[in-house]
């Protein structure tokens, strides 16, 4: 398991921190623009999290962002996606409905970094 990225003076850049709280989601379960924001300290940054999901594409290292959505479980973040790896289907594979663009059972796949994750000293 990946460990949880500690906030420090070598790891400031806010993307970076994204990408590594995504890459840590569970397969099965997805969290919120949101979550990841206010797990990073960043309460109202959750429109910069969509910025660095919508650069996911360009990391090395892959990004799941996929199992990104907005706050009430709607893929809004879709259009993002290449036509050969839709995130519905994406997320379906990983057994996760999906009708008319919204997550069900949004709270039984909902993970929450803040709850999930905890810092090490």
């Amino acid at each position: 398991m990946v460990k949880p990225l500690k906030l420090s003076e070598k790891n400031l850049d806010f993307f970076e921190q994204v990408y590594a709280v995504v890459r840590m989601i569970p397969k099965g379960k997805v969290t919120s623009y949101g979550a990841v924001a206010n797990y990073l300290g960043s309460k109202r940054g959750a429109r910069m999290v969509g910025w660095a999901m919508n650069a996911a594409h360009n990391q090395e290292e892959y990004v799941p962002a996929h199992r990104v959505v907005n706050r009430n479980g709607a893929l809004t973040g879709k259009h993002h996606f290449p036509e050969g790896a839709p995130m519905q289907t994406q997320l379906e594979k990983e057994g996760v409905e999906v009708v008319d663009d919204h997550i069900q059972d949004f709270l039984v796949h909902f993970w929450d970094p803040s709850k999930e994750l905890d810092f090490e000293d």
